[in-house]
């Protein structure tokens, strides 16, 4: 298992197979376990790296820094680490938040994008929206994000 730290935030990170870097960053609540089923024909032809969110999988937990900006940070940090040059960039749910922000934060780090079932923001326009947003809010406070996020599941 390999780990880098970020702004005093332990971070745990995969990588597979050579060739050109592609990185695959899962949701809320979830891991870098999501990718498991892909990993074996992607690493036949791509240097896949993968990391866990913080607040995810075997990343830290930290009271603070659950912001898209963060994890956008976070995966720079990784991609410097590792040394990377531009990557392809596959992101779901909340990692596809994170790409969008990445792609305008560091453009010159991308190769190509890809979101899956994902929006750059969540927009709450509605009394049912604001609603919804602050359920999951106060749950996310509440519960750990691997509970909501096996409750989303």
């Amino acid at each position: 298992m390999a780990y880098f730290e970020h702004e005093g935030c332990t971070l745990h990170y995969q990588e597979y197979g050579q060739g050109q870097p592609l990185v695959l960053l899962h949701g809320l609540g979830s891991s870098s376990q999501d990718w498991e089923l892909q990993v074996p024909v992607l690493s036949q032809h791509y240097r896949v790296i993968l990391m866990d969110i913080r607040g995810h999988g075997r990343s830290d937990k930290p009271q603070d820094g659950y912001h898209i900006a963060t994890f956008s940070a976070d995966l720079l940090a990784l991609l410097e680490h590792l040394q990377t040059g531009p990557v392809h960039f596959v992101g779901l749910s909340m990692g596809g938040m994170v790409g969008f922000q990445f792609a305008v934060d560091h453009p010159q780090w991308l190769r190509s994008l890809c979101i899956v079932n994902s929006a750059p923001e969540v927009k709450r326009r509605s009394r049912s929206d604001w609603l919804w947003w602050l359920k999951r809010w106060g749950l996310a406070r509440v519960l750990s994000v691997e509970t909501v996020g096996k409750g989303l599941a």
